[in-house]
C-alpha cells in the first residue's frame, strides 16, 4: 500500500468526466451522435480501471457522469457509488451548452440529474459542462442549475480557447450570483501563472501533452507551492491506449485526442503519490480562504 501525502499539503480535486471516446468534441466532426449505439463501448472497462487505481491509492474522487452513459450501463454508475466515490452530472448529450437553446439545456439537465439520483439514490449537487462550455456565452445555464438544485459548478475554464473559456476570471474557488439572484459555488479548471500569463494545467490533454515533470511543476506552481487546493480531471478513454482510431479526423483532433495514451496511466499513477487528492466537496471544504462572490454582469465585464 502506497504511502499516503502528508496531512499539512493541501487537499487537492480528483475528478473524472465519464464519457466514452466517441462523445468528445475533438471527433465529433467524424463521429455523429446517431452512431453513438453502434460503436463499441469502452467506458466500462476503462472507468474500472480508474477505480482499481484509486483504490490502491486511497483516494477518493468525483465522477461527472454523463447522463447518456449513465442511462446505458447504470450498474458502473452504482459501483461508483458503492466505492464511495462522490457522483455529479456532466449533463446528457455532452453537446456544447452555448450551441444549445435554454429550453433543451434544461430538458436535459433534468434528465441527466434524475437519472444519477435514481441510481444512486442519493441528491447530486454538482455539475459539470461538456467541453468546459459555459462561456460569456453561456451563462444562463447557471440560473437552469440553480433552478434544478445544484448547488456547485466546475465548468468554468479561466484560459483563452477556441471551444471554452472565461479568461480573466478568478482562478481560486468563488461564488457566482446568478442573474435570477441563485448561489452556486464555482471551482475553477486549474491554470498556472507563468511569466504572468495563465497557463492551463487542469489535467485531460494538458497532462498527456506536457511532459510530467512540467506538468507537476505547473500543478505545484498553481497550488502556491502547496497552499491552494486545485482542479484536476481526466476521462477514462485517456487510460485506453486500444481505443479504435478515427483516422478521417483532422490532424489536430487526432493530436489533441490520442497523444501520449499510452503514457497516462502511469503519470496518473505518478501524480496520487506526488499530490494529495479527494473529491471536490472535500476540497472545497479544505479551501480556506474566504471565497469572493461575482455576479454573471461582473463576469461578462471580465470577459
Amino acid at each position: 500500500m502506497p504511502d499516503r501525502m502528508p496531512s499539512d499539503q493541501p487537499l487537492h480535486a480528483m475528478s473524472i468526466d465519464v464519457e466514452d471516446y466517441f462523445h468528445v468534441a475533438a471527433l465529433s466532426g467524424v463521429i455523429k451522435p446517431e452512431q453513438w449505439p453502434t460503436l463499441p463501448s469502452r467506458v466500462e472497462q476503462n472507468t474500472r480501471k480508474l477505480l482499481d487505481l484509486f483504490e490502491r491509492h486511497q483516494v477518493k474522487a468525483t465522477f461527472f457522469v454523463l447522463g447518456w452513459v449513465a442511462e446505458h450501463y447504470p450498474e458502473l454508475v452504482r459501483e461508483i457509488d458503492r466505492a464511495g466515490h462522490e457522483i455529479a452530472s456532466h449533463g446528457y448529450s455532452h453537446q456544447l451548452i452555448y450551441r444549445q437553446s435554454p429550453e433543451t439545456f434544461r430538458q436535459e439537465t433534468r434528465r441527466s440529474k434524475a437519472l444519477l439520483e435514481d441510481l444512486t439514490g442519493k441528491a447530486v449537487h454538482g455539475y459539470r459542462a461538456a467541453s468546459y462550455s459555459i462561456t460569456k456565452d453561456s451563462l444562463w445555464a447557471l440560473d437552469i442549475l440553480a433552478e434544478y438544485g445544484f448547488r456547485w459548478d466546475s465548468s468554468i475554464f479561466p484560459v483563452r480557447h477556441d471551444n471554452y473559456g472565461i479568461p480573466g476570471s478568478p482562478r481560486a474557488p468563488y461564488t457566482i450570483r446568478t442573474e435570477n439572484g441563485a448561489l452556486l459555488q464555482e471551482f475553477p479548471l486549474t491554470t498556472a501563472r507563468v511569466l504572468g500569463l495563465p497557463v492551463p494545467a487542469a489535467g485531460g490533454g494538458y497532462f498527456r501533452q506536457f511532459p510530467y515533470p512540467l506538468f507537476r511543476y505547473l500543478f505545484n506552481n498553481a497550488s502556491g507551492n502547496g497552499h491552494r487546493p486545485q482542479m484536476f480531471y481526466l476521462h477514462p478513454w485517456e487510460v485506453d491506449p486500444e481505443q479504435p482510431r478515427f483516422n478521417n479526423a483532422s490532424w489536430f483532433s487526432r493530436f489533441r485526442h490520442y497523444t501520449n495514451l499510452d503514457k497516462c496511466e502511469q503519470r496518473l499513477e505518478q501524480l496520487l503519490q506526488d499530490f494529495r487528492f479527494s473529491t471536490v466537496s472535500e476540497s472545497f471544504r479544505a479551501y480556506s480562504p474566504e471565497r469572493q462572490t461575482l455576479s454573471t454582469r461582473q463576469i461578462l465585464g471580465i470577459a
